[in-house]
């Protein structure tokens, strides 16, 4: 074997976050929720919600239907070179790959998508190509911050952190940013941060200490946006309260990416931080951190109750009794 063989390719800086696809039968909720009280420029086509943050033609893309929860996540990917790797290593680890369709292309904004079925049973879709579109934006925020680090990030809990963790580690070369340690709802909770690019993190993965358990219904626990000014954060803050969206933690900053933000439960049930200002990393500097909780002030809980711990702590222990499915893992 040649030396060029063994070299690996790193494909660090080559993905971002590019969509979320939504599955709910909650459109008009969503429609209020995202255009009212997030700020985002949402027009309605048919039974399909469109959510633009940029110049890209979709972003948050809301489709008719039952599940609740997260229907996909879209990676875009630098360059057709780094798609063909991608695409390898998928195959190379027996995971199932296959080409989206036109229709699901234009419901994505992307020329062209492959897909496959990635941790905990969530379709991780990757596209070199988006649509953009140069139709003005009609918006309460003053903008986003998107372009190379992407729209933003995900929050996912996990019975089996390491093999998820691996999958982002294998497939796309994530890089580890650092770890929070948390006590929530009498939990002790790790968490690690992972970047795909200079944003400090595309993807965290929380999971309990000890006896692994899963007290989220959905397939993630958050979706990160981040806007432009702390205008854009404070006003959007209040708009949520004033349209009486519940507020999940209020106001505060985290301890590893110093961003400003709030939660808000979405329509479906997983939430929405909505953020300001977090740290990019250097990659030339920087060392992984332990973090003790997952901020310096605020973020206290504003509208979780009694009965959200019960219902959580039920999911929890329901979880005990699921498998829950990672690609490319030898139990599965």
């Amino acid at each position: 074997m040649t030396k060029a063989n063994k070299t690996r390719t790193d494909l660090f800086g080559k993905a971002r976050m590019g969509y979320a696809l939504v599955e709910s039968l909650k459109l008009e909720d969503w429609l209020r929720f995202a255009r009212d009280a997030l700020g985002m420029d949402v027009q309605m086509q048919g039974d399909t919600l469109i959510g633009r943050l940029d110049q890209h033609a979709r972003r948050l893309v809301i489709s008719r239907g039952p599940l609740e929860d997260v229907a996909a996540l879209g990676y875009e990917i630098e360059d057709q070179a780094s798609l063909e790797i991608i695409l390898q290593r998928l195959q190379q680890k027996g995971v199932e790959v296959e080409a989206g369709e036109a229709r699901g292309a234009a419901l994505r904004g992307v020329e062209q998508y492959w897909r496959c079925i990635g941790p905990k049973g969530l379709p991780i879709e990757f596209y070199v190509t988006p649509i953009l579109s140069d139709a003005p934006l009609s918006m309460l925020a003053s903008g986003y911050v998107t372009d190379s680090a992407g729209m933003g990030h995900v929050a996912i809990t996990s019975r089996r952190p390491e093999a998820m963790l691996g999958f982002w580690q294998e497939i796309l070369d994530a890089r580890v940013s650092d770890d929070i340690e948390q006590r929530m709802s009498g939990l002790m909770l790790d968490i690690r941060f992972l970047r795909l690019n200079e944003r400090h993190h595309s993807v965290a993965v929380a999971c309990t200490r000890g006896r692994r358990m899963d007290p989220i219904r959905t397939r993630i626990q958050h979706m990160n946006i981040q806007c432009a000014t702390l205008e854009d954060m404070t006003a959007a803050y209040q708009r949520c309260r004033q349209l009486g969206y519940r507020i999940m933690m209020g106001v505060g900053q985290h301890t590893n990416d110093r961003e400003l933000s709030f939660y808000v439960e979405s329509p479906s049930g997983f939430e929405i931080e909505y953020g300001w200002a977090p740290i990019a990393v250097d990659e030339e500097n920087w060392q992984p951190t332990l973090h003790q909780g997952i901020s310096t002030w605020g973020h206290k809980p504003l509208e979780h109750n009694l009965g959200d711990e019960l219902r959580q702590a039920a999911r929890a222990i329901r979880s005990l009794i699921r498998r829950e499915y990672t690609p490319f893992d030898p139990k599965h």
